[in-house]
């Protein structure tokens, strides 16, 4: 729903005034050709407004195109209106003051103390902008560096959009974060972002239609993060299985071998929650007959029934690859379908007809969801456009509650759009190199990534392309880094040097990658997998930690990945793109050289204390952390209580093994604990369990209050960091105190 009176009018009027906006030989000459504009401003929440620029046509103002990533609401009235040509005014919304002068367009903002927040200005069809102070982040997935400032992006999406074997697949997200306390999202049009220069400038892809722009003011990073929640929607809660470490395949062998390599994990005590299968055409042998179909492939599912419930038997979520390119998407999966048939109810070797309603694709799904398809892996749409990435998003998360209406929903994708959040959509970087370059630009694009509002996100560990830098270092280095983001995936060509113990056993099988040429010698390395269940281990302890960093990031909108900057305002902090928070208190510097034998990371005022030896730390300063190949610095800021949980082989995995509290002394602080079931929508409903650690440094007191749901007796193990006395804490009536 949009604001205000609606009326398309003509195109080349609208075209003439979009192109009008301060042109600027004179401003005589610019008063004189341009049409006639409307401004409109309404106010979102306290420092949220939204900036809509309006051509006029016959007297009516011309909405913005509806794009889909605004997330579904009755949006504010505007506040605040004016004819361009009405001369200079000062108008006031949302707690802002803007200063309007028409020749040549320019608006200044500023807050209620007078302080400058933004000044827009237009001519010769672009948009310009402060840059403020501080580094610029945000903008989607990839693209140039972590800091924005001094880039040129075009905000071409797909595979072709920015360095695809370094940077991954570009998703851009016209939501551009100030670190001096400032964001704005560019709803309509799409366009790219110059801000190489002294101010920033955005133009349109397209002239012709209406600015539609929303502006927040706050200097705190929770606030930024909260408006764009507002503006684009709230992310929804995945299932709790997919946080999990996951297995993807390629060459796909006899139905034994697909069974076989199951129960090894399970042999190996190698903690893993889905498998995941490729279609055949992008491999010799995949799941279905060939790319685009939804058939069963015979050769290596003869009987789908069967292996499936024998993957069920060992407690695995199967999750399947799709993939159909297409140039647009239309509709919801419960339109009526005008698309033409398909011959024999199946889809033409992948190809996807122009302009097909999703209600007509999603159908082909349902005999996979009945015979038990946890989840989806909607591959390619590269060539799609924004609100058809939207579409197919929206698709796989509607679509799969038409068949499971109490079941969340697991799809993760190569492509996206402003808005995904709301439809619980996963990313992954795309067809990246086995390059140690890639390794480490991939930090600083986790933090971007997290920034624009995509909260599930993950790349494919050791790359997915094999090069000459794919070796068993590179391949730890890339599963430990893994291990903190969303997404805990492993993909590539050459798919068994994929698996955790395919560094011990050292069999390539069918070589996929011509420019991989390794000396079979290279191909065993037996350091890979102790280190990779070392990793597997404390990712599944850390799941109530990062869950509740999860249900977290769904109330408020603060990502998972977090910047420095999140929480810690420090001129370092804020530009450090090479490491990042994990939630509110672990801190993550990923080691992505070659051969490290130390790791430089910057500790924020305040004291650390380290994961691994429980040595506290005093902040503000760089240290460099000593590291051998098993170790990732983590460290855990003072006064933080992290939960811990069990070592399980899976999520669902039963235990009496209590959560144990973390406490990491020094510094008065706390933490929290979220609980539900992990996989309905009962949540919604109030179906969760919420508890709030309160620790007291000077009384070496812990105090324990459950917030929401049933106030049974409950045990927890208490520990202190670098102390192995365990200590029990027993809740009755929802609260208990400890000292320790």
């Amino acid at each position: 729903m949009t604001h205000g009176l609606t009326r398309r009018g003509s195109l080349q009027a609208i075209a003439a005034a979009c192109a009008a906006l301060g042109t600027g030989t004179t401003a005589a000459l610019a008063a004189a050709t341009r049409p006639p504009l409307e401004l409109r401003l309404a106010e979102i929440g306290q420092g949220i407004v939204r900036i809509s620029l309006l051509p006029v046509v016959d007297d009516v103002a011309v909405e913005p195109e509806e794009s889909g990533s605004l997330t579904e609401r009755t949006w504010p009235a505007p506040t605040a209106r004016m004819r361009i040509d009405d001369g200079a005014r000062t108008l006031r919304c949302g707690g802002l003051v803007f200063r309007v002068s028409p020749n040549p367009l320019s608006i200044t903002v500023t807050d209620a103390t007078g302080a400058r927040v933004q000044e827009f200005g237009w001519d010769a069809g672009a948009m310009s902008f402060d840059l403020g102070e501080g580094p610029l982040l945000g903008l989607g997935q990839g693209g140039p560096q972590f800091d924005r400032r001094g880039s040129v992006d075009a905000m071409k999406s797909g595979a072709g959009g920015y360095q695809l074997p370094t940077h991954g697949s570009r998703v851009p997200i016209q939501w551009l974060v100030g670190t001096g306390g400032w964001a704005m999202f560019i709803h309509q049009p799409v366009g790219s972002f110059d801000m190489s220069g002294a101010r920033g400038r955005f133009t349109p892809t397209v002239s012709g239609g209406a600015l539609d722009l929303f502006l927040v003011a706050a200097r705190e990073p929770a606030a930024l993060m909260r408006a764009y929640a507002e503006i684009t929607g709230y992310p929804q809660m995945p299932p709790l299985w997919s946080l999990g470490y996951q297995q993807s395949h390629r060459t796909l062998g006899t139905p034994e071998e697909i069974i076989a390599e199951a129960k090894e994990f399970r042999a190996r005590k190698l903690p893993c929650d889905a498998m995941i299968y490729l279609s055949t055409g992008f491999a010799p042998a995949g799941w279905n007959s060939y790319n685009g179909e939804f058939d069963w492939n015979p050769r290596v599912f003869p009987d789908p029934a069967a292996s499936m419930a024998a993957l069920k038997a060992e407690n695995f979520k199967v999750v399947i690859h799709v993939a159909v390119e297409g140039r647009r998407l239309t509709g919801r999966v419960t339109d009526p379908c005008t698309a033409p048939a398909l011959p024999s109810g199946r889809l033409p070797n992948g190809q996807w007809p122009p302009d097909r309603q999703v209600s007509c694709y999603w159908p082909f799904h349902k005999p996979l969801t009945d015979m038990g398809v946890d989840g989806w892996w909607p591959d390619q749409g590269d060539g799609l456009d924004p609100p058809s990435r939207l579409a197919r998003n929206r698709m796989y998360f509607e679509g799969q509650q038409l068949y499971r209406p109490d079941k969340r929903v697991y799809a993760l994708h190569r492509n996206g759009f402003a808005g995904m959040q709301r439809f619980a959509a996963f990313l992954w970087s795309g067809d990246v190199e086995s390059r140690w370059v890639t390794l480490a630009t991939h930090v600083p694009i986790a933090i971007n990534t997290a920034i624009s509002g995509i909260p599930y996100w993950g790349t494919d560990i050791g790359g997915f392309q094999s090069r000459d830098d794919f070796t068993g270092e590179l391949y730890t280095r890339w599963f430990q880094f893994a291990a903190f983001t969303p997404l805990f995936r492993s993909h590539g060509r050459d798919w068994r040097m994929h698996l955790p113990w395919g560094w011990t056993k050292g069999e390539r099988g069918f070589p996929e990658t011509a420019q991989w040429n390794p000396d079979p010698a290279d191909l065993k390395d037996e350091r890979v997998e102790p280190i990779c269940r070392q990793y597997l281990e404390l990712r599944y302890r850390l799941l109530p930690y990062l869950y509740t960093a999860v249900h977290e990031c769904v109330s408020t909108g603060m990502p998972i990945i977090r910047s420095m900057w999140f929480h810690h305002d420090e001129p370092e902090a804020v530009r450090r793109g090479d490491q990042y928070l994990f939630g509110p208190h672990i801190l993550v510097a990923p080691v992505v050289e070659k051969g490290a034998t130390q790791r430089r990371l910057y500790l924020p005022k305040g004291r650390w204390i380290d994961f691994w030896t429980g040595e506290v730390v005093e902040g503000g300063r760089e240290i460099d952390r000593a590291v051998d190949l098993a170790t990732t610095p983590l460290y855990v800021r003072a006064g933080a209580v992290v939960p811990f949980g069990p070592v399980k082989q899976h999520t669902g995995e039963k235990s009496d093994e209590p959560i144990t509290l973390l406490i990491h002394p020094g510094a008065d602080g706390g933490g929290d604990l979220y609980e539900d079931d992990g996989d309905s929508f009962a949540y919604r409903r109030g179906d969760y369990s919420r508890f709030a650690f309160r620790w007291s440094d000077a009384t070496r007191t812990l105090r324990v209050q459950q917030s929401h749901g049933p106030t049974a007796p409950r045990i927890f193990a208490v520990r202190v960091a670098g102390d192995e006395k365990t200590m029990q804490l027993t809740l009755k009536n929802g609260r208990a105190t400890l000292r320790v």
